[in-house]
């Protein structure tokens, strides 16, 4: 039996146009950081699970071994940002949840580091991706002053629409480009995900959440010392050909 999952596009032409933007803004990332504009592919990893496992390490004829028994204590969420013009991931934050208020805390933690430049961030379309908070937190950044409206009832704060087109208005000088929805293949930072997990956590052993922690900030560490390169985006927008 083979099965697989096949999601229609609702809107082929807003597709399309999505994907071209997102593409193009990798394409530019380059000369972007040059400039000074930071462009970074941002998400979260959810449930990163602290698991204590029995290990019999590595030795001349023998490969390591795990057994199939493990404890668990808890789990942690990985908001990260890929930077497409380095390579390096920078301003993680790891903490119990993913809500509204984190995210926002991530992206002020991330801006900080380079508070009066530009930022484009390159995220889905989670809803805490486009919150009202986070609407306000980037009209107080930029200094602007704009009557908002209410949520759900008028104006810039009424629905995720609304905010989407707010957040992404590329005149901003901290904007966010949305991926098409059920293309989270384009997002740059789910590669390094993959690097994260290969790398660490399939072999990882821990006693804590807080040793968890330590774990992936020095991996973080020694990638951006070592490892860190761009990726080579070769993915231009159009219709791949059969």
């Amino acid at each position: 039996m083979k099965t697989w999952i096949h999601t229609p596009i609702v809107d082929e032409v807003e597709y399309r146009q999505r994907v071209q933007t997102v593409c193009s803004v990798y394409e530019a990332a380059k000369e972007l950081h040059t400039a000074g504009v930071h462009v970074v592919s941002c998400d979260e990893k959810t449930g990163i699970q602290a698991l204590e496992r029995e290990i019999t390490m590595m030795k001349p004829g023998q490969e390591e071994r795990q057994d199939n028994s493990y404890e668990r204590h808890g789990t942690q969420c990985l908001i990260a940002n890929f930077e497409v013009a380095t390579g390096k991931i920078i301003a993680p934050t790891i903490g119990n949840t993913r809500t509204e208020e984190d995210f926002i805390r991530h992206v002020a933690q991330t801006v900080q580091q380079d508070p009066q430049a530009e930022w484009v961030f390159i995220v889905d379309q989670l809803n805490t991706h486009q919150s009202a908070g986070l609407v306000e937190w980037v009209a107080q950044s930029c200094e602007e002053e704009i009557e908002l409206g209410v949520k759900g009832e008028y104006g810039i704060l009424e629905s995720m629409e609304t905010r989407r087109k707010f957040l992404s208005d590329p005149t901003r000088r901290i904007r966010f480009v949305y991926t098409p929805k059920h293309a989270s293949w384009l997002n740059q930072v789910e590669i390094w995900f993959s690097i994260l997990v290969r790398r660490l956590l399939k072999r990882l052993s821990v006693k804590s959440i807080q040793e968890l922690k330590e774990k992936i900030l020095a991996f973080i560490d020694y990638f951006n010392r070592l490892m860190a390169k761009p990726f080579k985006w070769t993915y231009k927008g159009r219709p791949l050909q059969a």
